[in-house]
């Protein structure tokens, strides 16, 4: 069980060329954390801080342990926005977890068992990397795991096929929005050879 914490200070110098500042004087990233019973907090993280809480995949759909100003409170990252070519992170949106209160999160989705429909002669497509998911805060899963060894050539994979972990519900779901998840389809170099 990875150890998901980081360290914020509060800040007061609030704006666009404030957080310019941050970036480039300090090597801060400006931060909001937001939701529960709390109001909106505006606070800096190190830079190196958050880049090496984000090299593990499971931080983005874990709860973290973040502590501002000696007060610990747990979040989940809501929203990331990064610098467009060099890809480290400008600003983060943190939301506050209520144990007891369901949340949604954004969670990775794993393929396995890939390996048999590509015997079968089929191709794989991934049509979604990450799920919507709602449940309570200790429910909440690292990834879900999507097994893709009974597929068959011409199948596709959609949402209610897959098995929610228990406590866990798909949001697209819950909305009447079956998606695709994944599809296996006959390669076409294949087909364009058979047809000449």
């Amino acid at each position: 069980m990875n150890d998901f914490t980081l360290n914020a200070e509060l800040r007061s110098d609030l704006g666009k060329g404030a957080s310019r500042r941050l970036r480039r004087l300090a090597s801060l990233v400006p931060a909001v954390v937001y939701g529960g019973d709390k109001a909106p907090e505006s606070v800096s993280l190190l830079a190196k801080e958050i880049a090496k809480l984000l090299e593990n995949e499971a931080a983005y759909s874990h709860v973290i342990e973040l502590t501002v100003g000696g007060v610990k409170q747990n979040v989940i990252i809501k929203a990331l926005q990064r610098h467009p070519a060099k890809g480290h992170v400008m600003h983060a949106d943190f939301v506050r977890v209520v144990a007891g209160q369901k949340l949604t999160a954004i969670v990775p989705v794993h393929f396995v068992g890939e390996a048999a429909p590509i015997k079968k002669g089929g191709e794989i497509s991934h049509v979604i990397a990450e799920i919507e998911v709602s449940c309570l805060p200790k429910d909440l899963p690292e990834f879900i795991e999507v097994d893709l060894a009974n597929a068959e050539v011409g199948s596709i994979i959609h949402l209610s096929d897959i098995t929610a972990p228990k406590g866990v519900e798909f949001v697209a779901l819950a909305h009447g929005n079956d998606l695709a998840v994944a599809n296996v389809h006959a390669p076409r170099v294949a087909a364009e050879t058979d047809a000449e």
